[in-house]
């Protein structure tokens, strides 16, 4: 096993959104093994990308079998995972659900300098405040009430990654006029009732018939007219953070300058 002052030659990551900070930091002959939602593309933060690397399905006994010397993890990994791992004296990382911006940062330099590339996580965090910059809108701009409304009519609450997004990008999460709290189900007869001026179905693939299509046709929806803007925002861009802000905040802004044409 490397020690703390060693650069970790064999990482293993247990979660998502660590796979696509590992895979963005990370030397590819570092990386033993990323989970097996990464191998998954209607979910996956890393895209394509993920299907080229190893994976596991987070048993103890698969990553022991990587023999590796760093694992990355968090603390929905099963418990008898994690437990089995430190018994056998492997080094873990644990990573929580950053619920800011700020929060996600320091979760790129930390995982940056626990792999041995510091440099790389400050270039990362630099990538991201400036895409945050170009997707910011005009100094003054009333913000847009939008929605996230993600597959089975999940709607995403205040104080999340992704209700700072939308804030950061000239939006204003209409979540909270419907009174949620935390990311949860929004019934649509409540949306049709008092809807949004943008709404973002989760679109889970490109290409595929899903429940974003099905959302976006839909007859009551129709009768709303052109008062609701209506757009796909890949459910990929809105699970993790990191390298996947970039790729959301450019398409958070072009929803946003399309929505602001829609009205003009």
């Amino acid at each position: 096993m490397a020690g703390r002052g060693r650069r970790p030659e064999r990482v293993v990551s247990l979660n998502p959104c660590l796979d696509v900070m590992l895979h963005a930091l990370a030397d590819r002959r570092q990386i033993a093994a990323v989970s097996h939602y990464s191998h998954d593309l209607s979910s996956s933060s890393l895209g394509p990308a993920g299907l080229t690397l190893p994976f596991t399905y987070g048993t103890a006994e698969e990553v022991l079998l990587l023999n590796p010397d760093l694992v990355l993890t968090s603390p929905y990994a099963a418990p008898a995972t994690t437990t089995a791992l430190r018994r056998r004296g492997l080094r873990l990382e644990t990573f929580g659900l950053p619920d800011t911006i700020a929060e996600s940062q320091a979760q790129v330099r930390r995982l940056a300098a626990v792999i041995g590339w510091p440099g790389r996580g400050e270039a990362l965090c630099r990538r991201m405040d400036q895409a945050l910059a170009e997707a910011a809108p005009k100094h003054g701009e009333r913000p847009l009430r939008a929605l996230v409304y993600q597959t089975g009519g999940f709607a995403v609450a205040p104080g999340t990654l992704m209700d700072e997004m939308l804030r950061r990008t000239g939006f204003a999460n209409a979540a909270t006029d419907y009174g949620l709290t935390q990311t949860g189900d929004l019934p649509l007869e409540r949306l049709i009732a008092n809807p949004p001026e943008v709404l973002l179905a989760g679109q889970l693939r490109a290409g595929a018939p899903n429940w974003a299509d099905r959302l976006l046709r839909h007859p009551a929806l129709a009768r709303i007219g052109p008062a609701m803007f209506r757009a796909t925002l890949p459910q990929r861009l809105t699970y993790c953070g990191g390298p996947v802000l970039i790729e959301a905040a450019v398409a958070l802004a072009d929803i946003r300058r399309r929505a602001r044409m829609a009205q003009a």
